[in-house]
This record gives structure tokens, sequence and C-alpha cells, in this order.
């Protein structure tokens, strides 16, 4: 078994380690949020013109979602190989899949050009962008956690989940610039294709970056013992890492999706429905909202490393049960201050939710890498996650839109968060803290092996990691 102590690599490749992770992550989300707001804005119009605007919402939302559909298979694909191959190889394809799909809908048609082709079309890019997402983050958060310093892991960990708040900031940017000095007429007619084209300049940057780091040295040692057990035994091939999972680390994915479920439907909610809600229910302009949500970004990826931080000193769990419980009584105000019509207000409800938000995302990094054992780790993170945004994130914007639209209120939509919320709760305070567990010696069971390498150890490591 490798040894647990193991010494971090220099500051200045861990420094690159986070920036490669970083920059891609920021890409994939800038990828992936750019469609949802363009969804809110304009993907109605432009691919379903023949419906009532609130139902034509409800369709492009409904396009939105698929590509959640798609992040499961990307997370067992990926997941696979990334636990065979490595973690490197596999975020360079991501990286590459996820751009690719989405300069592709900056050269869309649209529905007046091609008819129902355009939506087939845009859907089947979506379907992409979902896959490529799925393996994504799991990669990310590991090729971090596996080289960083064990005693700050919650920390170094955090800064691949900025990619999330930093992709949501350059998208809506983006689409503030461009709806603040394109009239509507020409935003909807050339001007939103521009942040979707721009996503092939930003690709070949973060391919440059990726391409330059080191695997995981975590995952290497594992490899090599695995290589040894396998000539040791004739050639006896190893079990499927989701094999691995579903036996050694079912309860340890359960909790994972059980702790997504707030952190995923409140999030969609606040950077994506609200842009519905805002313009339709309070009356407040496409820009103001996007402004709000562009403020609000920027604070919450300033607050994760902070929390991330927090979760080395106090543990993982503390500081997710105060950001899912915050966020379920942060909803009513949320929305009260939004029906206001202020910008001030608007953009306070969604910053004071954006923080919640990033005390249940800053230590999901270190929580769920800690979990799993190396050679099966890219697996159990990754579906732990990418499953339960299937009923967490897809439908978030599909089901608040629908409630909007049933009960012309704010409060089943508030009463959704929250119920997610306590089902966070649940999961999150069932779970085992993981602050102190090394990832070179995590057992299939899910617990840490401590004191002398004895042979028990040995024969729990021979087979599960």
């Amino acid at each position: 078994m490798a040894s647990g102590t193991t010494a971090p690599p220099p500051p200045v490749n861990l420094k690159r380690i986070v920036a490669a992770s970083l920059i891609g992550t920021t890409i994939e989300w800038y990828d992936f949020f750019l469609y949802g707001s363009a969804a809110a804005l304009v993907f109605n119009k432009l691919f379903f013109p023949d419906s009532d605007p609130l139902v034509g919402t409800l369709l492009s939302f409904l396009t939105y979602a698929v590509g959640f559909a798609a992040r499961p298979l990307g997370a067992l694909v990926f997941g696979h190989y990334g636990d065979r191959l490595g973690r490197k190889k596999l975020l360079v394809l991501s990286l590459l899949l996820m751009g690719g799909a989405t300069f592709a809908i900056g050269l869309l048609p649209t529905h007046a050009s091609v008819g129902s082709a355009a939506p087939v079309l845009l859907t089947a890019l979506r379907l992409v962008q979902g896959f490529a997402l799925g393996g994504e983050w799991g990669g990310a958060v590991l090729l971090v956690s596996e080289h960083g310093d064990a005693r700050r892991r919650g920390f170094w960990a955090s800064w691949p989940q900025t990619g999330a708040p930093a992709g949501q900031l350059l998208a809506t940017g983006v689409l503030s610039l461009l709806t603040a000095v394109l009239s509507d007429e020409a935003f909807g007619s050339w001007g939103w294709r521009i942040p979707f084209l721009l996503s092939g300049v930003l690709v070949v940057v973060g391919l440059w970056i990726r391409l330059s780091v080191d695997e995981s040295p975590v995952f290497q040692e594992a490899r090599e013992r695995a290589e040894a057990r396998r000539a040791a035994h004739d050639g006896d091939a190893e079990k499927l890492p989701l094999v691995s999972v579903l036996r050694h680390h079912w309860r340890d994915v359960l909790v994972a999706m059980g702790a997504r479920m707030a952190e995923n439907i409140s999030y969609y909610v606040i950077t994506a429905f609200i842009l519905v809600y805002a313009t339709t229910s309070a009356g407040v302009s496409k820009q103001t909202a996007l402004n709000a949500v562009l403020i609000g970004s920027a604070v919450h990826f300033a607050v994760i490393p902070a929390w991330g931080a927090l979760s080395d000193r106090v543990g993982r769990r503390p500081v997710y049960l105060l950001g899912a419980a915050g966020i379920g009584l942060w909803m009513f105000p949320f929305f009260s201050l939004v029906d206001t019509g202020s910008f001030g207000n608007l953009v306070l409800a969604v910053t004071v939710g954006l923080v919640l938000h990033g005390a249940m995302y800053a230590p999901q990094a270190a929580f769920f890498s800690e979990m799993f054992a190396t050679r099966m780790r890219y697996s159990g993170a990754s579906i732990g996650a990418q499953f339960a945004s299937v009923a967490a994130g897809a439908p978030a914007p599909l089901i608040a839109t629908a409630l909007l639209s049933d009960y012309g209120s704010s409060t089943p939509i508030a009463l959704y968060v929250i119920a997610a919320s306590v089902l966070t709760l649940v999961a999150v305070g069932v779970a085992r803290e993981t602050r102190h567990r090394d990832l070179a010696d995590v057992a299939g069971d899910g617990q840490a092996l401590a004191g002398p390498e004895t042979a028990a150890s040995r024969a729990a490591d021979a087979r599960t990691v």
C-alpha cells in the first residue's frame, strides 16, 4: 500500500494544477451556463416561435434540461476511463467536446431558416454539452485533491468549484454587455451567437494549460499497485470501477446524491429561473436581472475558497449543513426582495443566496473525493454528483417555471427549494466526516485506514484501491 506521507508537490506545481483545473472548469461552465441564460432570454423566440411566450420558455428550458440527462452517461463513461487511464486525458477530451458543441450552437440555423430541424439540432448539441460536463467535474476536482496538501485539501479543491461562478460571471457578463450595446432586434438576429463562438478561443487557451500539467500522483501509485496485483495473480482482471463503487460505496453515492439536491436546485433557481421570474413577475428588465446575477456571481467566486478553508478547520459536514439550512431559510425573503423590483434588493437577494450556496458547493469537492477509494474515485464522485443533477438541477428551472405558470406565485417555488434543503440536511446529517482521511489510504468501505499497515489493511487495499 502506498504511504500516506508522500510529500505534497512544490507550491508552484500545485498552483499550476489548480490553475489548469480552474480555467478548464470555467470554460466548461461558461459554455453550459451560456446555454441556460440564452434559453431564458432568446431561445424561446428563435427555436420555438409558434408557442405562447411562457410555453416557449418552458420548451426552451426543456432543451436545457436535456443536457442534464446526458450528464450521468458522461459520468459513467468518463469515470470508467478516468479510473483506468488517468484524470488528465479525460479532462482534455471533455474540454474538446464541450467547446466544440458550444461553438457549433453559435452556427446553428434558427426555426425561421430550417423549421423543426432547428430545435432538434439544438437538442443534439445540448446532449453533447451535458455528456462532456458529466465527466469534467469529477476529473477536475480529483486532479487538485490528489495533488494537494491534505491539511488544506478543502481550500485547494474548492478552487475548481469557483469555475462555476467564474463561468456564470463570464457568460452573464458577455450577455449583459451585448444586450447593453445592441438593440433587441440585433441581439435576437445575430448578437446572441457571439458568446457561443467565443468558446472556440477559450477552448484553445484551456487546452494549452491542461496539456501542461502532470497526472495525479495518487492515481499513478494506485495504477502501479493494480498492475502489480494483476502480475501476481497471472493477469486476473480487476473489477470494473462502477461495479466496485456499487459494491463498496453505495451508501456514499446516496449521500452525495442527497447532498446535491439543495445545492443544485437552489443554484439554478437563483441564477437561471430568476431571469424569467424577475422579468415576467417583478417587471424588471432583462439587463437589470443579468446585472444582479453578474454581481452575485462575483461575490460567489470570492467566498467559495473561504468556505473551503473553513471546512479544513471545522469539517466538511458543519459547513455543508450551514449552507443547506441557510438556503432553505432564505427562499421566502429571496422572492420578497425580488418582488419589490428594486435593483438593490435584487442584488441582495441573489448575492445572499449564492453566498449560502457556496457553503455547500465549496466543501463538496473535497467531501466527495474523500468518500471513495482511488481506483474508483473518479467513477464514485462523478456518479454521485451527476446522477443527482438529473433529479435536481435539470428540472429545477422547468419546475419553477411550471409552478409560476400554474399558481402565479413564488410560494410553491420557495417550498420546492425548502423541501430540497430538508433532503440535503438529512443526507449530510447521516454522513461521516471525511476531513482527516488520507486519499491514498481510503479503503473500499469508505473508512480511512489508520495505524500500522497490517495484513488486513493490505488485503483491503488489494481488493479495492
